[in-house]
């Protein structure tokens, strides 16, 4: 996934943002304000986004740097989706308390989980400091250069921003590093789980569903922020309080209807809206369909054990759902890239581009070798794309590979002529204390069989020129039994058990790591992809495209100057704004605005996990007890609107016109799965929970009043 622009063109020049497109930067919504308010906003931008007084951007977290979550009341409580939570969740979770399966609710903040490692981070203020970076770049400085003056820059800019305060502060680029932007940001260290349905209503629909219209799940989880007495971002302490937020986002059951204004901000992960033809042709023929045959690979082996196994079904769960998700998105989006054509409408936009550019000595002389730079460059970055795939996807993304991998550093020290026993104490006292998390996250057997099984492939995918040496010499040897070599490896290894493991970093010696042929190979994998990395012809023709991709959005701004620009995704705090509406499908079908209970009920399979109803929820439907969140007989669930998110927005909310909370995005549709590199206006949809059905839940079949009570709820 990489860069591109939108996608709507009409020959000699691109079309404005629609109403329903873009994922712009909330600091300056003067741009779009007018075409808000024509969608159906009712409040001032000011309101949306103030730096210096409360607004609604400081009810906005960015959870974990992975999802969004947003504070819905005056005591730090965080609305998010179930998914982000769900490592939280697992972590917290024995066969004997599954809080998976059961679902967890505190009654009272002395019942919250504190979750280790676990950050929301909210931003107090951004800045354009586009001139100040300029000032130090000019064209003939070299790609090394020009990094090293924009990091030397942006430190001072971030040193200066956290002079005499707590906060965080970093620069990033956008519009491929045309123009810049400081961060500062409060982050908080002290985030407890608060509550969770039982994956039966949070996951309901499973892999089936997921990327699917029409949808019928309970996407949500809660989470506390805690501060010091201060207010002021602090580690766990027992004593620490409920953070006391600038703003929080009040809560509607009014309902929503056909067309009413939709509005989410968070912090949207990556998107390629910039990207040209050539990186589309890659995508579609080369690097995701590499990736969907790794990521079947671990699911088949991983769902076997799963099944066979409840302790084994905790061990994997979190890391099975995030196999499976992005499995699922690029088998999508290869095929909705196909069907929407992505390609044809790249090319139709870069001959625009050309047209335009031989139009001018003076545009000739600065973008005429864009495009052609950009076809050289991922000449050779396809080439060296399968060993950087299949090492991520094969090799490094299975936990045994990556915890051997990880004590490369302790071979390396306990190897030198001259031991540094000091640095090597460190190292024994870092591994001791990951040691019963390591092992909790692992079966051995599944472990096993993902390393044979990803190895074989990784041997099969990768180009023979680009094996390390130690894959040469094995290959040599066991060419034709892969799989003894595992588990002999394993069954020797000091890292193949929990109990050999811990007696071996009791006196860790180099001798027992060189026995290991596994652990020596999985270093030396790791060496491999590095220098991979690292070649100079690779490393110029990753500087040659940043550098005509940066020329080319250059370019195409300046084409194109009344424009509505926004730049594409990169964990950074955006606005998206569109209208709750149906859509008719590729297959002609049209489709609701809405699901209700009904519809889930109607989906239930008591002999498919993905598609269980609790019996607490299924006595609450058959009375129809939906107390003051039903709607004309029934209670909806999800809903969709025509928003622009991405990943990282999970958990965003989407707010009515008066800013206040009517859903929690947590998905999009399969018909635009190619939305993270060209927007499709007909098809594109965010899925959201019903904030009605998220309280239902929390209220009639948890039982947790208490967090009903903390809200302000608008009839």
């Amino acid at each position: 996934m990489k860069k591109i622009l939108l996608i709507t063109f009409i020959v000699g020049a691109l079309m404005p943002a629609r109403a329903d497109e873009g994922m712009f930067m909330p600091f300056n919504l003067k741009q779009i304000y007018k075409d808000m308010k024509a969608a159906g906003l009712k409040m001032s931008y000011k309101k949306i986004y103030n730096a210096k007084k409360p607004s609604v951007k400081d009810a906005i977290v960015s959870l974990g740097g992975f999802c969004t979550a947003e504070i819905i009341s005056s005591k730090g409580l965080m609305l998010t989706n179930h998914h982000c939570g769900y490592d939280a969740i697992r972590e917290q979770s024995t066969p004997e308390n599954d809080f998976l399966t059961d679902g967890f609710w505190a009654m009272k903040t002395s019942e919250e989980r504190p979750i280790a490692g676990l950050t929301a981070s909210i931003v107090v203020k951004i800045t354009d400091v586009t001139e100040e970076i300029n000032a130090g770049l000019n064209e003939n400085l070299s790609p090394d250069e020009r990094k090293l003056i924009i990091s030397r820059i942006s430190k001072e800019l971030s040193d200066q921003a956290m002079e005499g305060n707590t906060y965080k502060a970093y620069v990033k680029p956008f519009f491929e590093g045309n123009e810049f932007y400081l961060f500062v940001t409060e982050v908080f260290e002290d985030v407890r789980l608060v509550g969770a349905p039982p994956s039966s209503i949070g996951k309901y629909g499973g892999d089936t569903d997921n990327w699917m219209w029409t949808r019928h799940t309970g996407d949500f989880s809660m989470f506390r922020i805690y501060a010091n007495a201060n207010n002021e971002s602090a580690p766990f302490a027992m004593d620490n309080k409920p953070y006391t937020p600038k703003h929080y986002l009040p809560v509607s059951i009014a309902g929503i209807e056909d067309g009413d204004f939709t509005m989410i901000m968070g912090y949207p992960g990556s998107t390629d809206r910039y990207l040209t033809s050539r990186g589309v042709q890659m995508a579609i023929e080369k690097d995701q369909p590499s990736r969907v045959r790794a990521r079947a690979e671990k699911l088949e082996i991983m769902k076997v054990d799963m099944k066979a196994s409840n302790a084994v079904r905790l061990q994997y769960a979190s890391n099975y759902a995030q196999v499976s998700n992005y499995w699922k998105y690029f088998i999508g989006q290869t095929e909705q890239l196909k069907r929407n054509k992505v390609y044809d409408k790249k090319k139709m936009i870069e001959d625009n581009f050309v047209n335009w550019v031989n139009e001018s000595p003076e545009r000739k002389a600065k973008y005429g070798n864009v495009l052609t730079d950009i076809e050289k460059a991922y000449a050779v970055i396809e080439t060296y794309n399968p060993t950087k795939v299949y090492f991520y996807e094969a090799i490094y993304s299975i936990p045994y590979n990556q915890f051997l991998i990880q004590h490369g550093r302790l071979y390396d020290e306990l190897s030198k002529e001259e031991v540094d026993q000091a640095m090597v104490d460190r190292l024994v006292d870092f591994y001791k204390k990951g040691a019963d998390e390591t092992f909790k996250g692992m079966n051995m057997p599944t472990e096993r069989r993902l390393v044979y099984n990803l190895l074989e492939m990784y041997v099969a995918q990768v180009p023979k020129e680009q094996y390390s040496e130690e894959l040469i010499s094995l290959l040599s040897n066991h060419s034709k039994d892969l799989e003894y070599f595992v588990n002999r490896n394993m069954d020797i290894s000091p890292f193949g058990g929990e109990e050999k493991y811990k007696e071996f970093l009791n006196k860790p010696t180099v001798k027992a790591m060189k026995e290991d042929r596994l652990f020596l190979l999985m270093k030396d994998l790791m060496a491999n992809y590095r220098t991979i990395l690292s070649k100079e012809e690779l490393v110029k023709a990753n500087d040659q495209l940043d550098n005509a991709n940066r020329l080319f959005v250059a370019g195409l701004r300046e084409m194109n100057p009344d424009k509505k620009y926004y730049p594409n995704a990169n964990s950074t705090l955006r606005l998206t704004y569109g209208n709750v509406g149906r859509y008719k499908k590729s297959d002609g079908l049209l489709y609701d605005f809405y699901t209700t209970i009904e519809g889930l009920m109607a989906k239930e399979n008591p002999a498919d996990d993905e598609f269980i109803v609790p019996a607490k929820l299924k006595e609450l439907y058959n009375k129809k007890d939906y107390g003051r969140y039903g709607q004309d007989g029934t209670l909806r669930v999800n809903f969709i609107s025509n928003n622009d998110i991405t990943g990282g927005n999970s958990g965003s909310p989407v707010m009515n016109a008066k800013g206040e909370l009517i859903g929690c995005a947590f998905d999009g549709n399969w018909e635009a799965m190619s939305g993270d590199i060209a927007f499709e206006t007909t098809f594109q949809r965010t899925i959201s929970v019903d904030i009605r059905y998220v309280l239902f839940i929390i209220d009639k079949y948890a039982g947790a009043t208490n967090l009903i009570d903390e809200m302000t709820i608008v009839e």
